[in-house]
């Protein structure tokens, strides 16, 4: 089998399609055309010593650059974490999506997707210093709006965000909760939950979230930790996964704890989607892409193909982008090459649908 490019001599995990082989990986047409032993090309370019996978995706980042304050450029994103999947957490309301989707989304050349903000304007002040909450207001809050723009971007937005606890919403407790739920509710798409510190408790905002609803920021510490003070599960968080409700990462600044994840994993409840929340305050010093948290989450023993499995596969499904997440042939042909020394993860090169992305 021959193909326009050729990944020779990594080792493949592709935990959708049960892979972990030595192996190489052909391209053609921007799509995978075969794995396999003695794969020949137009172009090769030697992988060997790496570990190559299904191009990472990152459901949890803010790159509405330019409309936001806290938002990043996406190539500055996808060179530090080789992520060639990005999904944006609620930067954007239904104010300035279409400036998001004309000026970020459509000229990338990764993929986007985008949670849509309940708050009209989106995450509008938010930088040391001044940090607003865009759900403290329940004016700003615009449902109908909201579902608006939803509906009629169905190919790009994926869910509604709402951001709770009292830096996001201030005093208005489950409020915006409850108004994005109807919302999602009316457009058929999951919510995703952010809470940082009471009120409201996180006990309350899991009792409401659905099946297919995500809670993010799930690796938090005291307050609102998924773990009680006895260092056993919250029960709403174990009722809540039961019952289909999802958890992502989101590390972020302050809203990844170790010893919490550490604890989570144990007992375990690693959560479903490792991403990194990645904005303009978590970018500077250590930078924690995707890359460092999946190197966090090897660091308390969850095993390699259960990292990669919740930074490709399982956010993939998720997505519905049955080509994504997966090297099986056919897929898109979005790969990514990582060196692993230890148990800390580094970018080594990655492909967007067969074409290097510049690093």
């Amino acid at each position: 089998m021959s193909g326009d490019l050729v990944l020779r001599g990594g080792r493949v995990i592709d935990p959708a399609a049960g892979l972990d082989t030595q192996a190489d990986v052909a391209i053609t047409d921007g799509r995978i055309a075969a794995i396999g032993p003695g794969l020949t090309g137009h172009r090769v370019e030697d992988v060997t010593g790496h570990i190559v996978v299904p191009g990472l995706i990152d459901l949890h980042t803010h790159i509405y650059r330019g409309g936001t304050s806290l938002a990043l450029d996406p190539l500055a994103i996808t060179r530090m974490s080789g992520a060639t999947t990005l999904v944006d957490a609620g930067s954007a309301g239904a104010s300035n999506f279409e400036g998001f989707r004309d000026h970020v989304i459509r000229p990338a050349p990764m993929r986007i997707f985008a949670f849509l903000n309940i708050s009209y304007a989106g995450i509008f002040a938010w930088k040391p210093g001044l940090m607003f909450g865009e759900s403290s207001d329940l004016r700003l809050l615009d449902m109908a709006e909201c579902l608006r723009v939803v509906q009629e971007n169905r190919d790009t937005i994926v869910g509604v965000k709402v951001r709770l606890g009292s830096y996001a919403s201030g005093a208005m407790g489950l409020a915006p909760l409850d108004m994005a739920l109807e919302v999602a509710e009316a457009a058929g798409v999951p919510v995703m939950a952010h809470i940082d510190y009471v009120p409201p408790t996180g006990r309350e905002v899991l009792d409401r979230l659905r099946p297919g609803d995500v809670l993010t920021h799930a690796c938090k510490g005291f307050p609102n930790s998924l773990l009680r003070g006895d260092g056993r599960i919250l029960p709403a968080a174990l009722a809540a996964r039961a019952r289909g409700v999802l958890f992502d990462i989101g590390h972020g600044t302050i809203s990844f704890d170790q010893d919490t994840a550490a604890r989570l994993a144990d007992l375990g409840f690693v959560p479903d989607f490792i991403s990194s929340d990645l904005h303009a305050m978590c970018v500077d010093g250590e930078r924690f892409h995707l890359l460092t948290v999946m190197s966090k989450m090897l660091a308390i023993g969850v095993p390699l193909a259960e990292v990669i499995a919740r930074a490709t596969a399982t956010p993939a499904a998720y997505l519905r982008q049955d080509d994504l997440g997966t090297l099986r042939p056919g897929a898109v042909a979005d790969v990514t090459a990582l060196a692993l020394d230890g148990t800390a993860l580094r970018l080594a090169g990655c492909w967007i649908g067969g074409k290097r992305f510049d690093l």
